[in-house]
């Protein structure tokens, strides 16, 4: 099922965009080279960590001490090409590619532009003026989904980039194709910080896939990209693991709440269903999403940082979020 409660509901926030693609959102510009790297997953350790930060967004505190039991991790994003070969030995569909049900509107039908009911996605579409309202930058595209990112009229989906527009579900669908899972909070900061102290410190544009300039509006890409970049073209972290930070956000399985029990330090899993809540989206059970995305910039998202944590609605998809596998023991062979 999936949620448009952000996207449209107060006086249908954003308009329908049929077939729009922003061609500066395509990853074509490269600056810097991108090898293929290795998907093999990562055998990390367990051990105790500070998890949590009290120096940025208090929603990301207190820090406390946590335990965390080994596992392994996809050493990057999923790609397009893993999730392609996915779809292609299942024949699963995405949300993002069925039409939408207009009861997750609340609206009478006749109130809902037809264009929204479309299968697709939320694509980021830079304003023509600066604005920190997010509905100014986000529309909801018809025809957007992972095969065609940006919508219709933008490229197809390329094989190297992290996979994107996907819900809850479809992860979890492909997760359990590929014998993983999707990590807890807990394991993806443990891994993401690899052993470094929470700082205030965002990563240059030669460590992580953000956004330079002033966002929405202009973005120079002095890290080589407008949008998502191919998956392993900054330097890996101590443990080997890619675009922990920055590239594009990533899907936890833990449900979302501000903070962090401090009586919670032992394998935590976040907060029951019962407990959890966005103030962000008040009525809807999110995920936290970890790591921030190239739409990350110091004068708006200072969260490409391994505290970060924000929800994510787990009904829809969109250009800036996609996720990595864990798992409990050696993984079955990676199907690329």
């Amino acid at each position: 099922m999936r949620k448009l409660v952000w996207l449209a509901v107060p006086a249908l926030l954003l308009a329908a965009c049929d077939d729009v693609a922003d061609p500066a959102a395509s990853s074509t510009k490269v600056s810097r080279g991108c090898a293929p790297v290795s998907s093999a997953p990562v055998r990390i350790k367990g051990g105790i960590f500070a998890m949590g930060s009290d120096r940025v967004y208090a929603e990301e505190g207190p820090p406390r001490r946590t335990q965390v039991a080994g596992f392994w991790i996809d050493p990057h994003e999923v790609t397009n090409a893993q999730f392609a070969a996915f779809v292609a030995d299942t024949g699963y569909v995405t949300t993002a590619e069925k039409p939408v049900d207009p009861a997750e509107f609340g609206l009478p039908r006749e109130a809902i532009p037809p264009a929204m009911l479309e299968p697709g996605s939320a694509v980021f579409v830079a304003p023509e003026r600066p604005s920190t309202r997010y509905t100014d930058w986000w529309r909801y595209v018809p025809g957007a989904n992972w095969r065609r990112p940006e919508g219709p009229g933008g490229a197809p989906a390329d094989p190297s980039l992290p996979v994107v527009h996907l819900s809850f579900a479809d992860m979890q669908a492909y997760a359990a194709w590929a014998g993983g899972r999707l990590p807890t909070e807990a394991e993806w900061e443990y891994a993401a910080s690899a052993g470094e102290a929470a700082t205030r410190e965002q990563p240059g544009p030669d460590a992580a896939n953000s956004w330079q300039g002033v966002f929405p509006v202009a973005n120079d890409q002095a890290d080589g990209f407008y949008g998502a970049a191919p998956v392993g073209c900054f330097a890996p972290n101590a443990l080997g693991l890619y675009d922990m930070v920055g590239n594009v956000w990533e899907v936890t399985a833990d449900l979302y709440r501000p903070g962090h029990a401090p009586d919670e330090t032992a394998n935590p899993r976040g907060p029951s269903e019962s407990d959890a809540y966005d103030p962000l989206n008040p009525g809807l059970v999110t995920r936290v999403m970890k790591g921030g995305s190239y739409l990350c910039a110091p004068n708006y998202c200072q969260r490409y940082r391994p505290q970060s944590r924000q929800g994510r609605d787990p009904g829809m998809g969109a250009s800036n979020v996609g996720f990595r596998l864990v798992y409990d023991r050696p993984p079955p062979s990676q199907k690329d």
